[in-house]
């Protein structure tokens, strides 16, 4: 009878082995990769309820002292490939960004500048010329309503000014499209602590627009100006966009918490990496974002559950959408869904050199009420800086 029994409990204890190496086995690892001693964090699991995007009870537990972490057993290990394989860089500074980049607006956008400055300063202007002057500024996706305006103010302009000189209508042009682009709103992040607890930015916008890569050359930028960076790669549905935005964050020093699985959930990618931010004393985390189709319902849905979860830990500050300029009008109709699910704070234009054309500052700006707060205009890891409405500008008059 003894053998018996010594064998059942033999057996009990193989099948219960192996269904607990089963449920181990399919658990989705989060993994903080970066610069690391041997107490710095590995991330582990937390699973937010798929029914209704919050997380569900006792799922969402206190992270452990990073030395427990360290020696906890089953822990992820780090991907040292990462921060082996990467040389860190030191990032340009912001200043000199600006003069570099205003140089190659000038080049993409002197169609729109050039073909203005020529029209009002011809010896003549007809009801053709302000024709030719309305299509030019619709044809560089202005948009119908500040064309319009623009057109008004500048045939008043144009009468009382009689004889005009290139200097004076070049004078008169930069003064009413600065005052069209809006210098008054305000374009500053908010990447400052507060309360304890780092800033949060929340990056969104749909596939192809260069939103990991805006991540990346962002966190640079924060760098540059001596902030302690930490970013979460949330998209987890592109095939190696948690690798590529580990790459980016180990170029300059900054670590990134991502899951090992894709198709894992984001939300809960997201809360990891602010709370790894929080426990790290971070200045700012940023979250990068699936590349939702604003058509999508269900993925839009989704993108508003990842800021309610990460709302349970700390505010988000910055929810930036980034555009690609060249797609002009079909951005706006991105911008406007977008801003109905999650309440945008600020644009980032990409691609703005190229084929790209300025005046879709202007129709974004009046649609959304929303300033644009970063350009990129090149493909360099450098080459994202802070809109500036005037040298925006003068680039496109020069």
């Amino acid at each position: 009878m003894l053998p018996v029994i010594l064998i059942v409990v033999l057996v009990t204890l193989v099948i219960a082995g192996s269904v607990i190496g089963l449920v181990r086995g399919r658990r989705k690892k989060i993994e903080y990769t970066g610069p690391r001693d041997a107490n710095d964090p590995v991330i582990t699991p937390t699973q937010p309820s798929a029914l209704d995007g919050e997380p569900a009870p006792g799922a969402v537990d206190t992270l452990p002292a990073p030395a427990e972490r360290a020696e906890a057993p089953g822990r992820d290990v780090l991907d040292e490939s990462v921060t082996e394989a990467v040389p860190v860089e030191t990032p340009a500074p912001v200043e000199g960004r600006l003069t570099r980049l205003r140089e190659r607006l000038v080049k993409s956008n002197s169609i729109l500048g050039k073909g203005l400055l020529a029209l009002l300063a011809s010896d003549r202007i007809d009801e053709s010329v302000w024709d030719e002057v309305e299509e030019t500024l619709l044809l560089a996706d202005i948009g119908t309503e500040p064309s319009l305006a623009l057109v008004d103010t500048l045939r008043d302009r144009v009468k009382v000014m009689g004889t005009r000189s290139p200097e004076e209508v070049r004078a008169m042009l930069r003064e009413e499209l600065v005052k069209l682009v809006d210098p008054a709103l305000d374009r500053s992040l908010a990447v400052d602590r507060k309360s304890g607890k780092p800033a949060v930015v929340l990056v969104v916008g749909v596939n192809g627009v260069g939103k990991t890569t805006t991540v990346g050359k962002l966190a640079r930028v924060l760098v540059a100006e001596d902030k302690d960076v930490l970013l979460g790669a949330a998209d987890t549905f592109r095939a190696a966009a948690a690798q590529q935005l580990a790459t980016w964050g180990a170029r300059v020093g900054v670590p990134t918490v991502k899951s090992d699985v894709d198709g894992a959930d984001p939300a809960s990618v997201a809360f990891e990496a602010v709370q790894a931010g929080i426990e790290q004393e971070a200045d700012v985390v940023m979250v990068d974002t699936a590349g939702r189709l604003q058509n999508k319902v269900g993925l839009m849905d989704e993108l508003g559950k990842v800021k309610r979860v990460i709302e349970k830990l700390a505010e988000v500050d910055e929810v930036l959408l980034v555009l690609d300029a060249t797609t002009g009008q079909n951005g706006l109709t991105q911008a406007k869904v977008f801003s109905e699910v999650v309440d945008i704070t600020g644009i980032v234009l990409t691609k703005l050199d190229g084929t790209a054309k300025g005046g879709i500052v202007v129709a974004i700006q009046k649609q959304l009420g929303v300033p644009v707060k970063l350009v990129g205009l090149g493909e360099g890891p450098d080459d994202l800086a802070p809109f500036d409405p005037e040298a925006f500008v003068d680039a496109i008059l020069a």
